[in-house]
C-alpha cells in the first residue's frame, strides 16, 4: 500500500485505491469475514450455500472445494460476508443447521499458511552411514 502512495503521489485525481481490486481492499481492511463451513452435502451448489447464508447479511463470494479429479465436492466451503456483524449472526444461526440433509459447522476460516504447488521435493538419496 505505502509503495502505491508513492507511486501515485499527491495527484488527487488519482487514487492508490483505485488501483487495486475491491477483493484486496476488502481483504486488508478487515471489513470482510471469511467463514469456513464444514459437512456440505455432495449436492449443495455454490447458489445455494450462497442463498442460504444470504439471509444474514450480503455475501460476496460462497465457494465450495472441489476434488479436481472427481469434479466433486469435497464436502466443505467458504462464504465471505461484507461485514464482521453479518458472519457473527451467521455463525450463530447456521452452525448445528441442516442444509440439503446434511448438519454443517460454521467458523471462521483460518488463514492459508502454505501457498505451494503441491510438489514434493526431491531429496536424492540417503547419506551413507559411517559404520558398515
Amino acid at each position: 500500500m505505502a509503495a502505491l502512495r508513492r507511486l501515485v503521489g499527491p495527484n488527487p485525481s488519482l487514487s492508490y485505491t483505485s488501483l487495486l481490486p475491491p477483493n484486496f481492499l476488502i481483504c486488508c481492511r478487515g471489513i470482510a469475514s471469511r467463514l469456513f463451513v464444514g459437512g456440505l452435502s455432495s449436492y449443495t451448489t455454490e447458489q445455494r450455500l450462497s442463498e442460504a447464508f444470504s439471509q444474514y447479511g450480503q455475501v460476496v463470494e460462497a465457494k465450495i472445494a472441489m476434488d479436481r479429479v472427481s469434479d466433486r465436492s469435497k464436502g466443505f466451503g467458504f462464504v465471505t460476508f461484507a461485514s464482521e456483524d453479518e458472519a457473527e449472526k451467521a455463525i450463530a444461526e447456521m452452525n448445528g443447521k441442516a442444509l440439503n440433509g446434511r448438519v454443517i459447522f460454521v467458523d471462521y476460516a483460518k488463514l492459508k499458511t502454505s501457498f505451494g504447488g503441491g510438489m514434493a521435493e526431491a531429496r536424492g538419496p540417503p547419506e551413507p552411514t559411517a559404520n558398515k
